[in-house]
């Protein structure tokens, strides 16, 4: 017999009804899950006949879905058991493709960039099924814990298919990229599958609006919360500074000091020193100085919160770049892999210069994390928002091509986003965002900020064209609200990457702009671009794009959920 949940009066049974009705109904009319519906009456199991096919109405690849729903979910009408179902497909998918990966480019091993591909793909793979993993577990147990957190399982879906997506793309050689891209194509169906399933019962049940999903009381990000709503891991001392914004500075487990009075000379031995399974933010304060190394803030140190005596006073700085041999990912200056990082008060590097193509400043992939009052200079790729949620606040980024880019849901808010000056034969673009897949939760959204061009561009600025973004992937996303924007940016705003490449599918809006550069009657008329309203605009704020009610007030840094006025 079915095992039955009772759902603040609503059997699951009934509850899955109403997904498959809503499904159905949204596929009929064309309108995105969770829209307008009604609740059907009599209740059919969710996983057998056409409630298949309506619970796959929404995926991209709905043949593999069919037969996943069919074969894995044995027909269950239990909600937990579909997710559970799909997530454990992709799971074995993904470990499967993780083994035959390591074979690509076995020819080439003596080849760096082959060799540096390979290496960040054993990484990035490992990462995704540990990803999952983890999500076939929250799936197993408590049904209201699994739909309270659909958002959180959306963006971690998003960051495994970005780590899909990454390890393909970091061969350069084309023939081992198509390989690879075979070897993965799997994993990369059955996890958009995944996806698009989460984000539609993920809808469906926040338009139910039950009492166990109301947002004040529906996830508990990182861990529990006690009754003011404060992380029951964050002590009283903790809750005051950041409460206090940067009145006041937190007593630090570890200080870092180039002149020898800290405990550690580097960062990267601070960030070692953090004790296994460390409660709490773990405080490693910089102090002035400049910070010539390679930093990896590795996924199991979580919670870390890192501050300095200012950007241009406490500095990291690195100058590795794709002229080296290696990938993107590896020219980084400071990478972050753990979720839950905060940053006040300090700069990142990268001095490799333009010649040298991609050199990334910082990469974060992580969950959660915030910056404040800090400052990212590079040329080529300078701030790599990979994956997963971010939230920029007061920050300085400076950059040529691509300066902003990845596949993160990021929000910049109060930003100041300086375009440099270029080798003569290349034109500047702020952003390239990286959405792989229409159901991704992720996209670019800057915020109340400048975009302006430095004192070496600016007598240059008409003659070097520069843009404020161009596709690099067929879904790319970005939302510029409420900016000041310069006169230095083309009339036509954006530049394609290859062609038509991404035009119709793109996702590019501008709304309540000003400045001389922030004319739309000019744009580009691709059907991706749009100029949007208040409302339309509503969705990409930091409130709901990032979900930021839920965490961004315990990072103690300033933020506006919604709109500055």
């Amino acid at each position: 017999m079915a095992q039955k949940f009772f759902l603040g009066g609503l059997s699951a049974i009934l509850v899955v009804a109403v997904v498959v009705g809503v499904v159905a109904t949204v596929t009929r009319s064309g309108n995105k899950a969770g829209d307008n519906f009604t609740v059907p009456g009599e209740a059919t199991l969710a996983t057998s006949g056409k409630s298949v096919k309506s619970l796959c109405a929404p995926t991209l690849y709905k043949e593999s879905c069919e037969k996943t729903l069919t074969q894995a979910a044995n027909g269950t009408e239990n909600p937990r058991e579909v997710f559970q179902s799909v997530a454990k497909v992709a799971l074995e998918s993904l470990k499967s493709a993780y083994e035959r990966s390591q074979t690509i480019g076995d020819g080439k091993s003596s080849d760096p960039m082959t060799k540096s591909a390979r290496e960040d793909c054993k990484k990035l793979l490992d990462d995704s099924v540990d990803d999952l993993k983890g999500m076939v577990e929250m799936a197993g147990g408590d049904v209201k814990v699994l739909f309270s957190r659909s958002d959180d399982l959306e963006h971690w879906l998003t960051g495994v298919m970005t780590f899909i997506d990454t390890c393909a793309d970091g061969f350069a050689d084309e023939k081992l990229k198509a390989d690879m891209q075979h070897v993965l194509r799997n994993a990369t169906e059955l996890s958009s599958n995944a996806l698009a399933i989460t984000n539609s019962l993920g809808a469906i049940f926040k338009k139910l609006d039950l009492d166990m999903f109301k947002k004040d009381s529906r996830r508990r990000l990182l861990s529990e919360q006690d009754e003011q709503g404060w992380p029951v891991w964050m002590r009283s001392p903790e809750r005051k500074l950041l409460a206090s914004g940067d009145r006041n500075r937190p007593q630090p487990n570890a200080v870092v000091a180039k002149d020898g009075t800290g405990q550690f000379k580097s960062i990267q031995e601070a960030v070692n020193a953090m004790p296994k399974g460390h409660q709490g933010r773990y405080v490693i304060y910089v102090k002035a100085g400049l910070y010539d190394e390679i930093v990896m803030i590795p996924k199991d140190k979580v919670n870390i919160f890192m501050y300095g005596d200012g950007p241009k006073r406490s500095r990291v700085t690195g100058r590795k770049s794709f002229a080296d041999g290696i990938t993107t990912m590896k020219t980084a200056t400071f990478s972050i892999e753990a979720s839950g990082f905060i940053c006040k008060n300090m700069g990142f590097h990268n001095t490799a210069g333009a010649e040298r193509h991609q050199a990334v400043a910082l990469r974060v992939q992580g969950d959660l994390a915030a910056f404040y009052n800090c400052r990212f200079d590079a040329f080529q790729d300078t701030l790599y928002v990979h994956a997963r949620r971010q939230f920029f606040r007061n920050c300085v980024i400076s950059g040529t091509i691509d300066f902003i880019f990845g596949n993160s849901a990021a929000v910049f808010q109060n930003c100041l986003i300086i375009t440099r000056r270029p080798m003569d034969n290349q034109q500047n673009s702020v952003t390239a965002h990286g959405r792989t897949d229409p159901n991704m939760k992720s996209g670019l959204v800057i915020q109340n900020c400048r975009l302006v061009p430095d004192q070496k561009l600016f007598p240059d600025r008409f003659k070097i064209p520069s843009y404020l973004g161009r596709p690099w992937k067929e879904f790319s996303r970005l939302v510029i609200m409420e900016s000041t924007i310069a006169d230095f940016i083309k009339p036509e705003g954006y530049m394609p990457w290859n062609g038509d490449f991404g035009l119709k599918t793109l996702y590019y809006a501008e709304y309540n702009n000003r400045g001389p550069g922030a004319g739309t009657s000019k744009r580009v008329n691709w059907p991706g671009f749009r100029v949007i309203g208040r409302k339309e605009a509503e969705q990409f704020t930091a409130g709901p794009f990032i979900d930021g009610a839920t965490w961004l007030k315990f990072t103690g840094t300033p933020h506006i959920l919604g709109f500055k006025l």
